[in-house]
């Protein structure tokens, strides 16, 4: 396994983070403990959760099936990277969502309770609180980590001006401020290399990407079709009609690259610079190990040159659309 520093932080996480929204409905909870603990036998140290996963009224059990696990001991808790986020509604009742310091404070409380752990690592911001003021976030992030509760904070589908704004009031607060963001970004999708990419540079957060494969579009569909393995929701058979060109020439290079597709897809978004670490969301040991394979994959200059043809980037805003 590769290792890298998140962002400008002395922080040290495994070039690939686990996933584990799918922990507890698509993973249940016996298969969610081996994929665990298969991701540590292979070297990934950094996990990623939300309190609102598991949903509706599961809302919290992925949290709890990560405590169920850490409390087998063994170091798990130890050798764990663990982040987890707030923001989303965790019931019906006023102040149960978002980032008000009251929701916060009784949010981390719960997350600790349900992950059997005294700390988290990384208390990502799932999304922007434009109704919050940040010195009031700002405040409520300092008194936990006086208390020892959290020890980073990271954020999650930002703009590159939430960024900004966030990292400014941290700055009167004499914090450290974000030390990550967490962002949809993949070949088919890099909206964010206008923006968010260029702030997350300058401020000096690793970036974290979301869904690399693009919900299966980038992970060999066409093939998996033809082989009869693969049947498609409504949502994603109209973005693989709408995309249908592009899926098809990629996956044809990533055969002249002898390589898998969804391998060449989380292969391009570890060279890029700003990215620490792709999310992965294995159902199976066996996709856990799929997904390895792509950090023994070196893409040469032609080879990104090439994935760039297919799926046309973005320059740094404002030079993108404007002289």
């Amino acid at each position: 396994m590769e290792y890298r520093n998140l962002g400008r932080s002395g922080l040290s996480v495994s070039r690939l983070c686990l996933g584990t929204m799918n922990f507890g409905w698509m993973a249940e909870l016996a298969d969610a403990h081996r994929i665990m603990d298969l991701a540590h036998e292979r070297g990934i140290n950094f996990f990623d959760t939300a309190n609102v996963y598991g949903f509706g009224e599961h809302r919290g059990r992925t949290e709890e099936i990560i405590g169920e696990w850490f409390a087998q001991g063994g170091g798990r808790r130890e050798r764990t990277v663990l982040a987890t986020k707030v923001y989303g509604s965790m019931g019906d009742w006023p102040n149960e969502g978002k980032l008000s310091a009251l929701h916060i404070r009784r949010a981390l409380d719960a997350s600790l309770r349900r992950l059997k752990t005294d700390h988290v690592d990384i208390y990502q911001f799932h999304h922007v609180d434009r109704a919050t003021p940040w010195d009031e976030i700002w405040q409520a992030i300092e008194l936990a980590v006086q208390q020892g509760k959290i020890i980073y904070a990271g954020s999650s589908n930002f703009a590159g001006w939430h960024i900004a704004q966030a990292q400014a009031a941290a700055a009167r607060h004499g914090m450290l401020g974000l030390v990550s963001e967490q962002s949809l970004y993949n070949l088919l999708a890099r909206t964010i290399e206008l923006e968010v990419i260029p702030a997350a540079e300058h401020y000096g957060l690793g970036l974290i990407p979301w869904s690399p494969l693009q919900g299966g579009l980038l992970g060999g569909v066409l093939g998996k079709q033809r082989a009869g393995k693969r049947r498609l929701d409504q949502r994603v058979a109209q973005q693989l009609e709408k995309h249908r060109p592009q899926i098809e020439q990629y996956e044809q290079f990533a055969a002249e690259l002898g390589a898998q597709p969804g391998d060449v897809a989380l292969a391009w978004l570890l060279h890029q610079p700003a990215v620490s670490a792709p999310i992965i969301g294995p159902r199976t040991t066996e996709q856990l190990e799929a997904a390895i394979r792509a950090l023994a994959i070196r893409l040469d200059q032609p080879s990104l040159s090439r994935l760039d043809q297919i799926f046309p980037g973005h320059r740094p805003a404002p030079e993108d659309y404007a002289w």
